[in-house]
């Protein structure tokens, strides 16, 4: 039997007696990209059909996001953060958890007052609050969230040379080299990029330490 043939047997072999609930272990890290795609959809759509509760563990962030209803993020035996997918992506509790799902920029820095981050990269304003002036912080920005055609006048902006050049597709994955570090930006421009900006509304501040 194929690998995705044998994981179909097991998940029949699991549902024939008619448990309350179903633990499911990394049922699909033996598989190849293109069988671990289909395999989510008929999990995901015997599990609804048969209304049962189940405990998927995973390691691919993908997986979490794409099948959960809710999610825990556990590290070292602690469990850190339980949200919906969406929760987790775009309120992660700490700098941990925003590198688990999805990709982040993620800076370390210091509250100057309220609305401004000093940082490695330089200062970055913020509509996130939480924070008094002196306290150590994390920056976290997601990728998708940095613009690649700013203003010439947009807050937070920042000049530099790309680093590194991911063609995805649909889309690019660029490291940009700043004076103090990296930017990580994902955009469907095709030609040549050597600034960015950063909505204040898209920095979100986490607790110091990764």
């Amino acid at each position: 039997l194929s690998g995705g043939q044998q994981q179909r047997v097991a998940l029949a072999r699991a549902l024939v007696f008619g448990p309350r609930a179903l633990l499911l272990d990394e049922p699909l890290s033996a598989l190849d990209a293109g069988l671990r795609a289909g395999m989510r959809d008929e999990i995901l759509r015997v599990q609804r059909a048969a209304g049962i509760a189940t405990l998927f563990v995973t390691h691919d962030q993908e997986e979490a996001l794409s099948m959960a209803d809710r999610v825990a993020v556990l590290k070292d035996g602690r469990l850190l953060q339980v949200d919906t997918p969406r929760g987790l992506y775009e309120r992660p509790v700490d700098a941990t958890v925003a590198g688990f799902v999805g990709h982040a920029n993620l800076w370390p820095g210091r509250v100057a007052a309220d609305g401004l981050v000093e940082t490695a990269i330089g200062p970055i304003r913020t509509a996130t609050g939480g924070f008094a002036p002196g306290d150590a912080v994390t920056v976290m920005v997601r990728p998708e969230e940095v613009s690649a055609e700013p203003a010439a006048d947009a807050a937070n902006r920042f000049a530099g040379r790309i680093a590194a050049d991911r063609f995805l597709g649909n889309l690019r994955r660029l490291d940009l080299e700043v004076p103090g570090g990296l930017v990580k930006v994902e955009t469907r421009r095709r030609d040549a990029i050597d600034a960015v900006a950063i909505a204040p509304e898209a920095v979100r501040l986490l607790p110091a330490g990764f």
